[in-house]
C-alpha cells in the first residue's frame, strides 16, 4: 500500500526542487527522496519517535 501511495508523488518535480535549492550538497547518508519516504512512512504509521521509526524501518 505504501508503494502505491508513493507512486503519486511527482518525483521529477521533487528532484527539480531539491536541485534548485541545493539540497543534495549537504546530504550525509540518505538522499532526499529516501528521507521523504521515511518521514512519509512515519507519518502514515503514527510513529512517535526516531527510535520507533528506525526500529520499524529495520524490521
Amino acid at each position: 500500500m505504501f508503494s502505491q501511495i508513493m507512486e503519486f508523488v511527482p518525483w521529477t518535480s521533487f528532484s527539480r526542487i531539491v536541485t534548485k535549492y541545493g539540497g543534495e550538497t549537504k546530504a550525509r547518508s540518505l538522499t532526499f527522496p529516501e528521507q521523504f519516504r521515511a518521514m512519509a512512512f512515519a507519518q502514515l504509521t503514527y510513529r512517535e519517535s526516531l527510535r520507533d521509526i528506525e526500529a520499524c524501518l529495520l524490521a
